[in-house]
């Protein structure tokens, strides 16, 4: 991949609920795609859904697998995540869920505690794909 040659390109797709601000929901560049935080807002309401933060953890994880398949990929090409959390207690519960759509080998990841993420939900995932 030579970055200096290959011009980005936006990655965009109903299967994830569009951005809510001026950034794309993914973007590739050569054989890599970055996505955006992925808040758990379902595509079809536009609503962050209610209860336990294992019914967010899916909603995230599963918009991030709209924009991964847009691109003909999948979780094996994921090579790196980071998981936001308002609340860090919630870690081992959203690490359940996590362990339902990635499998060995697991990509690299963060989780990191913040004060706040938009539209005052508890949960925010991002990925760095591999794009074959």
């Amino acid at each position: 991949m030579d970055l200096a040659k290959d011009k980005k390109e936006v990655v965009a797709t109903g299967a994830a609920p569009g951005a809510i601000g001026p950034y794309s929901q993914a973007v590739k560049v050569g054989n890599l795609m970055f996505t955006s935080g992925q808040l758990p807002i379902d595509p079809a309401t536009g609503k962050i859904p209610d209860g336990p933060i294992s019914v967010r953890a899916h909603q995230a994880i599963k918009n991030l697998q709209g924009i991964i398949t847009a691109v003909g990929s999948s979780f094996d090409d994921v090579v790196k995540t980071t998981v936001f959390l308002t609340n860090i207690g919630d870690f081992q519960e959203v690490n359940a869920v996590y362990a339902e759509y990635f499998k060995p080998p697991f990509p690299a990841r963060s989780a990191i505690q913040v004060a706040a993420l938009p539209l005052a939900t508890d949960i925010e995932i991002e990925a760095v794909v591999l794009v074959k």
